[in-house]
C-alpha cells in the first residue's frame, strides 16, 4: 500500500461565483492598459535614444529586465498575509501613476540626454540609463503583479493551473490594447489622450480590486493549518529515509522545469524577432502589419495558456504535457518556416486590386494565423504546465510564480537581444531557425530525463531501460529532420516584398543580406538597370527617374548654396545623392549617416560609378546610426542637409517627417543653410503627401518644391528649405557651371537630360506661400502623435501620384520675387517653366 504525500485537496476556483469573471476582467484590463504603455513608451523614447537595433535591444532589455525583477522581488519584499488582490489593487494604481509621469520625465530625459549623449560606450551606457529612469519603475510594478495574485492560490498543480487562465485573460486584454492603440488612440488622437485612456484603466482596475479584496477576506493558502502541518510532518517521518536531512519545499524537477521554460522563453521572443522581420516583408512593413502579427502572436499564447491551465488540471504528469509541448514545437517553428520560406511569399495575392486597405488588413491577419498560430499556442500552454510542473504542494506560491515567470522572461530577453543584434546579421534567419528548432528539443528530451536521485513520490521515468536511448535517438532524428527541412528566405521576397507575386520580370540578384536592422538586395534587370531594395520594396535604382532624384536632392542645394562646405546625407542607399556632392569643389566634409551597417559595407559597391565611388573619397564620413539620434547629439552644424528617408509607411520613418525633426534639422544648418527632402508621390495618397509638404513647410516658411516628373506625369518631389530669406541668383548659378572646376558637376546634370543650370531650376513646382491654401487642412506630423505613418500606412498600396502632381501643378505659377539675376536668364528661365507646366497638364 502506498501513501501519497500531501494528498491534493480537491479545490473549486479560488475566487467562486461572481468573484471569478471579476478577477478575469482586472487580468483583461490590466493587460489592456499594458500594452498602451507598451506601445507609447517605446515610440517616446525612440525619439530620445534612436530607432537603430541596438537603441532597440537596449530598450527591450530594460523594459523585460524590469518585469523579471519585478516578478522576483515581490515575494521578498511583500509578506505572505497581505491580501493578495489588494496588493495587486495597488500596483494597479502606482502603474497609472507612473503612465502620467513618464508625460513629464521622458522629456525631461529626453533634454539632459541631448546634451551629454556622445559616440562610442558612454553612449551607450546613457542610452540604458534614460530607459531605466524612465521604465524600470513601471515595469517593475507590471511584472509583480502575477506573483501578486498567485498568493490566493494553493501551490499545488491544480491551485497554480488557474494562473494559467488569468494569463489567458491578462493577454486577451493585451490583444485588445495592442488594437486600440495602433488602429484607433495613435491613429486619431496622440500619445498623452492614449496615455490618459491606459492611466483611467489602471484606475478603474484598482478601483474594482479595492472593492473586492474588501468583500472577500484572504486565507493565506500558502501557509498550512496546524492540522494540516502535523498530518505532512507525520507522513515525512514515516517515508523519510534514516539520516535525510529536509532541504527545501521545491518540487523534485522545479531547477529542470525553470530551464525548460527559460529555454521556451528564449525561442519565442527569437521566433517573434525572426518572423516579424519576414513577416512584415509579406504585408509592408507599417504601423497596421506589426500590430497585427503582435495581435496574432498575443491570441496565441492567451489561447494557449487558457487551454494549458485546463490541461495542467486534468492532467496527473504535467511535466511530461510540458515536454510534448517543447517537442511539438519543434515541428510548429519548422512548419512556420516552410510557410514563410515556400508558401505564403508566392500566395497569389496583389494588394493593389483592391481601394480598400481593409481588405488586405483581412488578408494579413490570415498570413499571420496560418504561420504564428501553432507555435504561440504551444508557448502560451507551456506557462501554467511548468507551473504545475514545480509546484511543490506548498510553501508561498507567490515564489513559486515569480521563479517561474522570471527564468521565462529571462529566456526571452536573451533570445530577443541575440537574435536582434547578433545573430541575424551573423548567421541568418535560416539558420536561427534551425537552431530554435533544435533547442524547442533539448528543452522538451530534459522534461523526459530522469533526475539523479529521485524521491520516492516523483515516480518513475518516461522510458526506461533501453527504451531511452532509442527514444532519444528517435527524438535527435526528428529535431535534426526538422531543421534541414528549414528553407532560406527567398531573395525575391527580400527585394519586391508584398508585390513578389504580381512581378513579371524579377531580374538577376546580384546580393543579399540580412543586416542588423533590415534585409537588403541588389538585382539587376534585363535592359541593364540595377535597383537596390530594402526591407521589399526598391529604394534607390539606376533608372533614369531614381537618378535624376537622387542627383537633384544634391545638386540643387549645391548650386544653390553660396559656399556649400559641410554636408549631411541622411540615408546612404545606393550613395548617388552623396555622389552628387563629390564634383562641388567647395565642399570639404561628407557626412553619411545610414541605420543599416551593410548598406554600406556590401551595397553601395554596386553602385560606385553613379556615386563618384564617395565612400572612398577622403571628404567622406559614415556615421552608422539614427538619423534623428545622430542630429540630436552632434554639435557639429551644415551647410547642407539632405535628407532621402524611407518611405513614410515603413514603422519609424515618419520620425524623420516631424515637425521636431525638422527643426532639429534647422538648427544644425549655418547661416544660409539649405535642407533638401524628398517626398513620394507614389505608394502614397493626397492626405499623406498634403501632411508631408505642410509639416516641412511649417519649419522652413520660405520652402519650394521641385518636381521629378516622369514625361510631364507625377513621380516624386524635392522640398527645399533655407534657414532664412530665400532668394536663387541665377547669374552665379549660370556662372559655377561654367567654370572648369565645376566639369563634373555639368557631366553629372547632362547625364540627366539637364543641358544648363536653366534647365534644371525650371523644375521648380511651387513655393510655401501659393501651396497655403491647398495645405490649409494638412495635418501637421507632430512628435507627440506621428501621426504621417498611420495615414501613410492606409496608402502604401495607392499610385495617385498623376492625380497628386496635377493638383499641384495647379497652384504653380513663375514667382519673380525668388528669381535674381539678368532678365534674359529670368524669362528663360519663365519660358521654361511654363513649358513644364504645359507638359504637366498634357
Amino acid at each position: 500500500m502506498t501513501c501519497k504525500k500531501h494528498a491534493e485537496p480537491t479545490s473549486a476556483a479560488p475566487f467562486e461565483g461572481a468573484a471569478l469573471p471579476l478577477l478575469l476582467l482586472l487580468f483583461f484590463g490590466s493587460g489592456c492598459a499594458a500594452l498602451i504603455y507598451e506601445i507609447v513608451w517605446f515610440q517616446l523614447l525612440q525619439l530620445v535614444i534612436g530607432s537603430s537595433a541596438v537603441s532597440l535591444g537596449v530598450l527591450l532589455g530594460v523594459f523585460m529586465g524590469g518585469m523579471c525583477l519585478g516578478s522576483v522581488a515581490l515575494p521578498r519584499c511583500v509578506p505572505q498575509h497581505y491580501h493578495p488582490v489588494r496588493v495587486y489593487a495597488m500596483l494597479e494604481a502606482g502603474l497609472g501613476i507612473c503612465g502620467l509621469a513618464a508625460l513629464v520625465v521622458v522629456p525631461l530625459a529626453g533634454r539632459l540626454y541631448a546634451s551629454l549623449a556622445g559616440p562610442g560606450m558612454m553612449g551607450l551606457l546613457l542610452r540604458g540609463l534614460v530607459c531605466g529612469t524612465c521604465l524600470l519603475p513601471p515595469t517593475l510594478l507590471m511584472g509583480a503583479t502575477l506573483p501578486a495574485i498567485s498568493r490566493s492560490l494553493k501551490t499545488t498543480p491544480a491551485g497554480v493551473s488557474w494562473l494559467g487562465l488569468f494569463y489567458g485573460g491578462n493577454i486577451a486584454g493585451a490583444v485588445v490594447g495592442c488594437l486600440l492603440a495602433g488602429f484607433s488612440l495613435l491613429r486619431y488622437h496622440d500619445m498623452r489622450t492614449a496615455t490618459y485612456i491606459a492611466a483611467a484603466i489602471n484606475g478603474t482596475v484598482s478601483l474594482l480590486g479595492f472593492g473586492l479584496a474588501s468583500l472577500r477576506p484572504h486565507r493565506n493558502t500558502g501557509a498550512e493549518t496546524v492540522q494540516e502541518k502535523r498530518t505532512n510532518e507525520e507522513t515525512d517521518a514515516k517515508t523519510r529515509p534514516p539520516g535525510h536531512q529536509e532541504r527545501d519545499t521545491k518540487a523534485p524537477y522545479s531547477g529542470l522545469v525553470s530551464l525548460t521554460i527559460a529555454l521556451s522563453g528564449l525561442c519565442a521572443l527569437s521566433a517573434e524577432v525572426v518572423w516579424t522581420r519576414l513577416l512584415s516583408l509579406m504585408l509592408g512593413p507599417t504601423v497596421y502589419a506589426f500590430c497585427i502579427i503582435l495581435a496574432v502572436f498575443l491570441v496565441g499564447l492567451g489561447v494557449g495558456s487558457s487551454t494549458g491551465a485546463l490541461l495542467a488540471r486534468g492532467t496527473a504528469n504535467p511535466r511530461g504535457a510540458l515536454g510534448a509541448c517543447q517537442l511539438l514545437l519543434a515541428a510548429a517553428i519548422g512548419w512556420a518556416a516552410l510557410m514563410l520560406g515556400r508558401s505564403l511569399p508566392f500566395w497569389p495575392i496583389n494588394p493593389s486590386l483592391t481601394r480598400s486597405i481593409w481588405l488586405s488588413f483581412q488578408l494579413d491577419l490570415v498570413r499571420c494565423a496560418w504561420v504564428l498560430l501553432p507555435a504561440t499556442f504551444l508557448w502560451g500552454a507551456s506557462f501554467p504546465l511548468a507551473l504545475a510542473a514545480a509546484a511543490p504542494g506548498r510553501g508561498d506560491s507567490g515564489r513559486l510564480v515569480g521563479r517561474i515567470y522570471a527564468a521565462n522572461t529571462v529566456g526571452g530577453i536573451i533570445g530577443a537581444l541575440a537574435c536582434s543584434l547578433l545573430l541575424i546579421q551573423s548567421i541568418g534567419t535560416q539558420q536561427i531557425e534551425r537552431l530554435l528548432i533544435a533547442v524547442s528539443g533539448v528543452s522538451g528530451m530534459l522534461m523526459f530525463w530522469p533526475r539523479g536521485s529521485r524521491s520516492p513520490e516523483s515516480g518513475p521515468p518516461a522510458g526506461g531501460g533501453i527504451g531511452r536511448p532509442i527514444l532519444v535517438c528517435l527524438g535527435v532524428g526528428l529535431v535534426a529532420l526538422l531543421a534541414w527541412s528549414v528553407p532560406r528566405v527567398p531573395w525575391q521576397l527580400v527585394a519586391y516584398g508584398r508585390y513578389l507575386p504580381a512581378k513579371t520580370e524579377l531580374g538577376s540578384l546580384l546580393f543579399m543580406g540580412e543586416g542588423m536592422n533590415a534585409s537588403v538586395a541588389v538585382t539587376e534587370l534585363s535592359g541593364g538597370v540595377r535597383n537596390f531594395h530594402i526591407s521589399g520594396k526598391i529604394e534607390a535604382s539606376t533608372d533614369a527617374r531614381d537618378m535624376r532624384l537622387q542627383r537633384m536632392l544634391g545638386h540643387i542645394p549645391g548650386l544653390l548654396h553660396p559656399r556649400p562646405q559641410s554636408v549631411l546625407v541622411v540615408g546612404c542607399g545606393a550613395g548617388v545623392t552623396a555622389g552628387s556632392f563629390v564634383g562641388h569643389p567647395d565642399v570639404k566634409s561628407i557626412v553619411i549617416c545610414e541605420l543599416e551597417p551593410l548598406i554600406p559595407r556590401a551595397v553601395a559597391r554596386y553602385f560606385s560609378k553613379e556615386n563618384e565611388h564617395v565612400l572612398k573619397d577622403r571628404r567622406t564620413r559614415m556615421v552608422y546610426d539614427d538619423a534623428r539620434h545622430y542630429i540630436l547629439t552632434t554639435r557639429d552644424k551644415f551647410d547642407i542637409i539632405t535628407s532621402d528617408p524611407i518611405h513614410p509607411w515603413v514603422k519609424g520613418a515618419a520620425t524623420l517627417y516631424t515637425k521636431e525633426y525638422f527643426e532639429l534639422c534647422r538648427r544644425h544648418l549655418n547661416p544660409g543653410g539649405l535642407m533638401t527632402q524628398w517626398v513620394p508621390l507614389y505608394e502614397s495618397n493626397l492626405a499623406v503627401v498634403k501632411s508631408e509638404i505642410a509639416t516641412f513647410f511649417s519649419v522652413f516658411p520660405n520652402g519650394t518644391v521641385w518636381s521629378n516628373d516622369d514625361e510631364g506625369e507625377g513621380y516624386d518631389v524635392v522640398l527645399l528649405g533655407p534657414n532664412g530669406p530665400a532668394t536663387i541668383d541665377l547669374d552665379r548659378v549660370q556662372q559655377r557651371l561654367g567654370r572648369e572646376d565645376y566639369k563634373a558637376v555639368r557631366e553629372s546634370l547632362r547625364s540627366l537630360g539637364y543641358r544648363s543650370g536653366l534647365a534644371l531650376l525650371a523644375t521648380y513646382a511651387g513655393q510655401a506661400k501659393d501651396l497655403g491654401p491647398w495645405l490649409q487642412k494638412a495635418q501637421i506630423n507632430l512628435d507627440r502623435n506621428l501621426r504621417l505613418q498611420y495615414l501613410a500606412g492606409l496608402g502604401l498600396n495607392f499610385y495617385e501620384q498623376g492625380l497628386i502632381y496635377d493638383d499641384i501643378e495647379i497652384y504653380r505659377r513663375f514667382p519673380d520675387e525668388l528669381f535674381a539675376g539678368a532678365q534674359d536668364q529670368k524669362e528663360a528661365l519663365r519660358g521654361l517653366v511654363e513649358r513644364q507646366r504645359r507638359n504637366a497638364r498634357h
